[in-house]
């Protein structure tokens, strides 16, 4: 990890009245919850249900909700870490003003980050698909291992699927627009532990620096847009927020310092 280059991105931060984080799996790593890209990951030893077969057949909701239980255990006991901390310690003092993420276990939440656009959805939570209504995913998955059926919706009887966006399913468009719009308005746009490829939303750091914004990527390989952007840090998400994070604390004590 570069040193200089995280202190020259916390000098933009510092300067910066409008920064935007986008976050991918990378972040997540740290408190215990895998890629599901990587080898070894869900997708890799499981072929997804897409959302038509879902709706449709009873055989592949059965398979859905095998193949969420697992996925459940990975990340329901998991807390946030160094790097959703910082985010959340940046967005209250003024910084950062939201979070855009890919990811579906909600720990930006949990570490009160308030304004976070989950493009993908959350699987925190089960909905039904008829009346809408939620519930913790918790109890739902623990009704589909002790019944091995897929639970039905308390309230009208309906299909129930985790919150989250499946295969073959469109992204909220009120989502993805807000996000539109926030990476349009970037001075900073942060991308953050993804791969890049996965669109429409890889699209919002290209869509930052044709606005006119500085796009800084950290993420642990390469990414096709590393040469569009203004710094690149192949390094652990976490351990990289929190040196800039450092070092913007320095720069903030450095100011209340100068003489008025």
């Amino acid at each position: 990890m570069s040193d200089k280059l995280c202190r020259v991105v916390a000098q933009w931060l510092a300067e910066s009245q409008s920064a935007v984080a986008f976050t991918g799996a990378g972040i997540s790593t740290a408190s215990g919850i895998p890629d599901f890209r990587s080898p070894g990951g869900v997708w890799a030893t499981n072929q997804p249900v897409y959302f038509d077969d879902f709706v449709s057949s009873a055989k592949a909701r059965q398979e859905y909700w095998r193949q969420k239980a697992i996925a459940h255990r990975d990340f329901a006991d998991a807390r946030p870490n160094a790097g959703h901390h910082v985010l959340a310690r940046w967005e209250q003092t003024g910084k950062l003003r939201a979070v855009v993420t890919q990811n579906i276990d909600g720990l930006h939440q949990l570490a009160e980050s308030k304004h976070v656009l989950e493009l993908h959805g959350t699987a925190r939570f089960v909905a039904c698909l008829d009346c809408e209504a939620r519930f913790e995913a918790g109890v739902m998955v623990e009704q589909f291992l002790e019944q091995n059926h897929p639970p039905e919706c308390p309230e009208c009887r309906g299909v129930m699927k985790h919150a989250t966006v499946s295969f073959g399913q469109s992204l909220p468009a009120d989502v993805l627009q807000e996000s539109i719009e926030l990476a349009q308005q970037a001075e900073i746009f942060f991308a953050m532990g993804s791969s890049l490829v996965v669109h429409p939303a890889a699209g919002l750091p290209l869509l930052a620096k044709q606005s006119g914004g500085r796009l800084v990527i950290i993420n642990r390989d390469p990414t096709p847009q590393d040469d569009l952007a203004d710094a690149v840090i192949n390094a652990s998400v976490g351990e990289t927020l929190t040196k800039i994070d450092d070092y913007m604390k320095g720069l903030v004590q450095h100011d209340d310092n100068k003489p008025t």
